[in-house]
């Protein structure tokens, strides 16, 4: 049995094709039920996900505020009761054909997180990425490619440990869980995933005006992140 744990804002143009190709291509080999937390979405995602649970397994968790993207995924894996959960972007970025490949390392491994090759995003939010990367790993010896890689098949007691420790980084949730499933211990294993473009629309997070900001917050995150994993260590 597997969760698929989904993150949804403002996705009501290409929601339901996500949904549908993921279940099309995992429910035949894994029996699935997805776990939606809705963040506040100010289009009718809400509507088009009512209509999909009717068809989908489908665990749906609404609000009518905005949360955030770290807060969304913290309250979506409190609703995980499947013994893994594959955590996935709704933006259609994320190929489930990789699946196949995850699925049979999940004894092995605690954590099996991909590593996006080609990132289909646009020039500044790489950069960004790429910067936070070496202080990521300046601070944590962090040995993955991909840290910040929205797709990993996840064994349910990691979650258990650490989503009351989740929470610090507002945008960049997984930089934060990656450092901290580090700081216990958890075992990781890298493989590489096709990354497309987007199914629909813009990110309306990382644009270039608020990258600044959002870079100060980061930095700051990780450092108070780095104190509190040494003196649990």
């Amino acid at each position: 049995m597997l969760d698929i744990v989904l993150p949804v804002h403002n996705e009501a143009a290409s929601i339901e094709a996500t949904i549908r190709e993921i279940y099309d291509t995992i429910s035949p080999s894994v029996p699935v039920r997805f776990v939606i937390c809705e963040d506040g979405s100010a289009d009718n995602t809400k509507e088009v996900l009512t209509r999909v649970s009717e068809s989908v397994p489908m665990r749906l968790d609404m609000s009518d505020q905005r949360k955030g993207y770290s807060r969304a995924v913290i309250d979506a894996f409190r609703l995980v009761e499947a013994p893994y959960a594959l955590a996935l972007d709704s933006d259609g970025q994320c190929d489930p054909r990789d699946f196949a490949a995850f699925w049979p390392l999940r004894e092995q491994y605690d954590i099996v997180m991909g590593w996006r090759v080609h990132r289909a995003d646009p020039l500044a939010r790489k950069l960004m990425s790429r910067a936070f990367g070496l202080v990521h790993w300046t601070l944590f010896r962090t040995p993955l490619h991909d840290p910040s890689c929205p797709y990993l098949l996840i064994n349910k007691r990691v979650l258990d440990r650490l989503i009351p420790e989740l929470g610090t980084l507002k945008q960049g949730f997984w930089w934060e869980f990656v450092a901290r499933a580090q700081a216990h211990g958890f075992t990781f294993h890298e493989l590489p995933v096709e990354h497309r473009t987007r199914a629909a629309g813009v990110t309306r997070v990382y644009t270039v005006t608020k990258i600044p900001g959002i870079a100060v917050r980061h930095l700051w995150g990780l450092v108070e992140i780095w104190r509190q994993t040494r003196k649990s260590s």
